[in-house]
């Protein structure tokens, strides 16, 4: 419960550094059914309150499903951290198991998240413990460490308090000091400097469009909405403008209507568009996607969403759940298709007011993509600059859903040390730069628009040049770490 108050909306990040040391700590002497008793209570705890918003339309079917699942991938994560703390209370060699055992426990902590970060269906990387931290003093380690390593950090300073705090003699001062140099290293670690190499003029626009699933619109509406929020601008010197995911509610592909609408945006701000809308290509497989709007050009490049959401924007393996909720899941009557094209526009822009190249390259995330570790990567790799992040949040209501996945972006800004543009439909929309600072922000459920020079880099941070690589140590340390724990547990058995 604490560790989910500790992500927004209340967001009281430190509550983190509470809740996950209570959860260790509750592990620590546990057999293998206490645990998973643990675990149950402590991820139902977590989850039923952190992803609460699923209700709002959806019912508590959905987040029962959901909530559940991810309980019973914590209760495993668990009693391995539970054998990990055993075998680690059975080492002869106090000193070392007080350092040793916590570095394993924060291992398997992280292991258990990349798991479910990426399983099943592409996994579901909410809860993660570095996402609670965007705003605080230790939110920009993320550029050194990466969103997996912050979450190791936190918890491996949570499990040295539990040593500290449980232990006797050599295991409580060894615990308590390992403790207290590494909380101060991770507030005094400096953030990874940034080199700005330009800026560009954005307008992110939010037409306040009720584009939810459930929600009673004409075709059509939700264009108008954002065509609406975006006249006040005409005339501005913008360099980009940025619209939410499905904001032409009427593909521009096939309506020349809606086109005519996208053509006089360009034309009237002298700049290009990118624009979220469904598109369907020649196999009759529908993509949700963003157009690169050109006036006079058209549609130059398409991105397709390689993250869509599994029994929100497509049902995987129909034929076996379909007719286990077959009222609830009717809701999903089409699936989108997982996009195969790259994520990145290469758009021509003027300089911006720092100089720069006239060619803008920019990371797309679209919605749920943002929190996919492996694109947000692929991004960088193909040279972004800044990230878009359209999105459309009107079917969670006025919940927490839309901050948090604000934070998640602010995570992904400091973690790659570009500029992200977060803009939806109804928000929360916000501009956030490098460092996590805020430039602009929209009030949820009002049409807006913010404009604002945004900072660009190609500056590589360390969480970006190990790629994949933190994850992968830290996951092989923790079971390596467990297997060696155990050996020398059972060869300290075998001499006695």
């Amino acid at each position: 419960m604490l560790n989910a108050l500790a992500f927004p909306g209340l967001g009281w990040w430190p509550l983190a550094f509470v809740g996950t040391p209570l959860i260790l700590g509750a592990l620590a002497g546990r057999r293998l059914g206490g645990s998973l008793l643990v675990g149950l209570a402590g991820g139902a705890a977590f989850w039923g309150v952190h992803i609460f918003w699923i209700t709002v339309y959806l019912g508590p079917v959905p987040w029962l499903a959901l909530g559940g699942l991810e309980t019973v991938f914590f209760a495993v994560g668990c009693a391995l951290i539970a054998l990990a703390w055993r075998f680690g209370d059975r080492m002869r060699a106090r000193a070392v198991a007080a350092v040793l055992t916590p570095l394993v426990v924060a291992a398997l902590w992280t292991l258990r998240e990349q798991v479910t970060s990426t399983w099943p269906y592409g996994g579901f990387s909410w809860g993660r413990l570095a996402f609670s931290q965007s705003e605080s003093p230790v939110g920009d380690l993320v550029a050194w460490v990466g969103a997996p390593g912050l979450t190791f950090l936190i918890a491996w300073a949570s499990a040295l308090v539990v040593v500290a705090v449980r232990g006797r003699g050599l295991r409580r001062i060894a615990g308590g000091g390992t403790a207290v140099l590494l909380l101060g290293a991770m507030l005094l670690m400096p953030s990874f400097p940034v080199a700005v190499t330009g800026t560009t003029r954005v307008a992110a626009v939010q037409g306040d469009a009720d584009a939810g699933l459930f929600a009673e619109y004409r075709r059509g509406e939700i264009l108008d909405d954002h065509y609406a929020a975006t006249e006040p601008l005409f005339g501005e010197d913008v360099d980009l403008v940025v619209w939410p995911e499905n904001a032409a509610d009427v593909s521009p592909l096939v309506d020349r209507g809606s086109a005519a609408r996208l053509d006089r945006v360009t034309e009237e701000l002298s700049a290009p568009l990118v624009v979220g809308t469904l598109t369907v290509d020649e196999r009759e497989r529908v993509f949700n996607s963003l157009l690169l709007w050109e006036g006079g050009r058209g549609a130059t490049d398409q991105y397709d969403k390689i993250h869509p959401v599994p029994f929100a924007e497509y049902l995987p393996d129909r034929e076996f759940w379909y007719p286990l909720a077959p009222d609830l899941l009717s809701l999903i009557p089409r699936d989108y298709s997982i996009g195969e094209r790259d994520n990145v526009f290469d758009i021509d822009v003027a300089p911006g007011a720092g100089g720069g190249d006239a060619t803008l390259s920019a990371g797309l995330a679209i919605c749920f993509d943002i929190v996919d570790d492996a694109l947000v990567r692929r991004m960088v790799t193909d040279g972004a600059e800044v990230i878009l992040a359209p999105t459309n949040n009107a079917d969670f209501g006025r919940t927490d859903e839309s901050v948090q996945q604000l934070a998640i972006a602010r995570i992904r800004a400091m973690e790659t040390g570009r500029s992200v543009v977060n803009t939806s439909t109804v928000g929360t929309s916000a501009i956030i730069d490098p460092t996590g600072a805020t430039l602009a922000r929209l009030p949820t459920f009002e049409p807006d628009a913010m404009v604002e020079e945004v900072p660009l880099s190609t500056t590589t941070t360390p969480a970006s040049a190990a790629g994949q690589g933190i994850e992968l140590g830290v996951g092989v340390g923790g079971l390596a770490g467990l297997l060696l724990l155990g050996l020398a547990t059972r060869r300290r058995a075998a001499r006695a």
